[in-house]
């Protein structure tokens, strides 16, 4: 999938993850509405950095258990937002059968595209010159998030990935948990950035040969990550406060 943009010099990108709307702690009342709060904080920062594109890397969504009346108002909030957004389902969120990402409330917002549902794998914005890659959870069960790459088609790569970094080799006989993500499996990626959701903090990973962050749920950071990817092929990655202005 192609979407076009406006090509210009600086790609600025805001990744967040883990909002986790619309939790089972409220569901049911009125307070699943008020939960939507995180979507317009994340949304007002991506603008304040004036965002060519936003990447929630997983568990946009708290469950697949949504009523309407929030699927609803979350489709127009994002059909809102002056650029496109790139969401990657997660563990949380999969793209099962009920999945709230095929239902009909979220279905056709235009400047959304769903990995996995939208697209494949990978959404390419020529303006931009820039490929989205990533592997969407499609069920609750173990998968590997950063799995066979295809080759880059852009001058820009972002990866994006939910599931937990491991940075040491494995232990004979330990059983680990899903969603494992190693060091190779980021440097395998080529990628320029890499969108990674999963963890509640904001963190860098990996071991520097490659830009791989997690965002944090911005409901515990408090922050967003701005991506900025430079003329000289840079990469500038800072955080940004929620409703930063």
């Amino acid at each position: 999938m192609q979407m076009s943009l406006a090509s210009h010099h600086e790609v600025v990108v805001v990744h967040s993850s883990d909002l986790h709307l619309g939790t089972d702690s409220s569901f049911g009342s009125s307070r699943c509405i008020d939960t939507l709060s995180v979507l317009h904080q994340v949304l007002g920062a991506a603008t304040a950095a004036r965002a060519d594109l936003l990447v929630l890397a997983g568990d946009t969504f708290d469950n697949n258990r949504q009523p309407p009346e929030l699927l609803d108002r979350a489709a127009r909030t994002l059909g809102e937002f002056n650029s496109p957004i790139v969401i990657l389902p997660g563990n949380h969120d999969p793209l099962t059968p009920d999945s709230v990402y095929r239902r009909p409330e979220l279905a056709a917002v235009p400047n959304v595209c769903v990995l996995g549902l939208t697209v494949e794998e990978a959404v390419v914005f020529p303006g931009l010159d820039l490929e989205v890659w990533g592997k969407a959870h499609v069920d609750y069960s173990d998968m590997s998030p950063l799995s066979k790459p295809p080759p880059r088609s852009r001058r820009w790569r972002l990866a994006a990935a939910h599931g937990h970094y491991v940075e040491k080799p494995d232990e004979p006989g330990r059983l680990l948990g899903s969603w494992l993500i190693r060091r190779q499996d980021l440097v395998a990626t080529g990628a320029d950035y890499v969108a990674l959701g999963h963890w509640n903090l904001a963190a860098r990973v990996g071991d520097g040969q490659i830009n791989a962050y997690y965002s944090g749920s911005p409901g515990y950071a408090g922050t967003v990550n701005v991506v900025r990817l430079g003329s000289e092929r840079s990469v500038e990655v800072t955080l940004a406060p929620l409703g930063a202005v």
